[in-house]
C-alpha cells in the first residue's frame, strides 16, 4: 500500500516537473518580437485536448493588433467549431526589464512574459467559460516563431497543478499582395 502511494506521489511530482527554461532559446533565430509580430492582421487555428489527449475543442481566432502608447492591444475573436464565439481584448506592455506584461477581463491579475530569441513564456491565471460558470485555471503558454511568420504555441493548462490539458495554436500572418 505505502509503495503504491509512494509511486503515485512520484508519477504526479514528475508530470508536473517542466525543465524548459526560457534561456535554452536565447540563442534560436528568428526573433520574436511579440509587437511586431502581432501588428495588423493575424489569424490562428486551434485544437483543446483534455488530460487524457482528447481532442474536445477546435476553433480559429481573428485578430486584429494594434499599437497605441507603447501598448499592443490583441483584439481576439474566437470561432468554435461547436458555433459558439467569444472575444478577449489583451493590453500588453513591455515592463522595465523587456519583459511583458498584459491583461484581458477574464485574466486575474497580470499575465507575464518574458522572451528569448524564438520563444516566448507566456503565463496567467483565466476564469474560463465552461457551460454556464466559470473554472479558474492557469496556462502555462510558450510560443515558437518559425521560419515563414509561424508562430507555434503549445499551453498546459492546469488547475491546483494538476493538468486539465493542452492547448495549441497554430498562428499565421496573411501573405500581403505584391
Amino acid at each position: 500500500m505505502i509503495r503504491t502511494f509512494s509511486l503515485i506521489l512520484i508519477s504526479i511530482f514528475l508530470l508536473g516537473c517542466n525543465n524548459m527554461k526560457i534561456s535554452d532559446f536565447e540563442n534560436t533565430t528568428p526573433k520574436f518580437d511579440l509587437f511586431n509580430y502581432f501588428e495588423g492582421q493575424t489569424m490562428a487555428y486551434g485544437i483543446f485536448e483534455d488530460r487524457f489527449g482528447n481532442v474536445k475543442r477546435q476553433f480559429r481566432v481573428e485578430i486584429i493588433g494594434t499599437i497605441k502608447d507603447e501598448k499592443l492591444i490583441l483584439d481576439e475573436q474566437f470561432y468554435f467549431d461547436d458555433g459558439e464565439r467569444d472575444e478577449r481584448i489583451w493590453t500588453i506592455q513591455k515592463d522595465e526589464n523587456g519583459d511583458y506584461v498584459g491583461y484581458a477581463d477574464d485574466v486575474i491579475g497580470m499575465a507575464k512574459g518574458v522572451v528569448a530569441g524564438n520563444a516566448l513564456n507566456w503565463r496567467y491565471d483565466l476564469d474560463l467559460k465552461v457551460g454556464d460558470s466559470n473554472l479558474r485555471v492557469h496556462f502555462d503558454d510558450w510560443m515558437f516563431l518559425q521560419e515563414g511568420d509561424v508562430l507555434i504555441n503549445r499551453a498546459t493548462v492546469t488547475k491546483w497543478g494538476f493538468d486539465v490539458g493542452q492547448v495549441s495554436i497554430f498562428f499565421v500572418r496573411p501573405a500581403i499582395a505584391a
